[in-house]
């Protein structure tokens, strides 16, 4: 082959390897690009899923302090009702003692 045409040949695959470069770094921009696209998706999804589960967490949690703080007032409702009960289960004995007791210091003063 004569030497203009190996030079020729030279640079026509120069220019192909060149060629095929540039689009194997636009191929690879293009595949990064989507790449970081596709990570901000992922990240985005897994921040709201986050969000998602944490409020249900906290509406669980409320459920329960709400269900609890229920059985604590009936239960303080219940304990009042039979104080109050066994208060005025007594009040007869307590007027009795309290008038025997003041008879007996007026008794005492005459």
């Amino acid at each position: 082959m004569p030497r203009p045409e190996v030079l020729e040949s030279i640079k026509a695959a120069e220019s192909d390897a060149e060629e095929r470069v540039a689009a194997a770094r636009e191929e690879a921009e293009e595949i990064l690009a989507q790449a970081r696209r596709d990570a901000e998706e992922i990240v985005s999804e897994a921040e709201s899923e986050a969000r998602a589960h944490r409020e249900e967490e906290l509406e669980a949690a409320r459920e329960a302090v709400e269900s609890e703080r229920e059985e604590i007032l009936e239960a303080g409702a219940e304990e009042r009702e039979q104080l109050k009960a066994d208060a005025e289960a007594h009040i007869e004995d307590a007027v009795d003692l309290a008038l025997e007791r003041f008879t007996e210091a007026v008794h005492a003063q005459t």
